[in-house]
């Protein structure tokens, strides 16, 4: 199984506080942080804890089913 990173571009401020986070999954490119692979496997809780550091809530992680898992209240 697998999940689904995504970056809203309209919230996005590239703060990197993602890719500091977890560098293999963000990169920060000229305007905007994107995820480096929009699938990534089940259970990386690294995905979670960047978005739930991401000052801009741009972040949201979404299982297989498509239900956002990320960020965590």
């Amino acid at each position: 199984m697998t999940w689904h990173l995504r970056i809203d571009p309209e919230l996005c401020i590239a703060s990197g506080a993602c890719a500091g986070t977890a560098p293999d999954l963000f990169v920060l490119d000229d305007v905007h942080a994107r995820p480096v692979r929009e699938r990534i496997p089940e259970g990386d809780e690294r995905a979670l804890d960047a978005a739930d550091v991401c000052p801009a809530m741009a972040i949201s992680v979404h299982d297989a089913d498509g239900k956002e898992i990320g960020p965590r209240d």
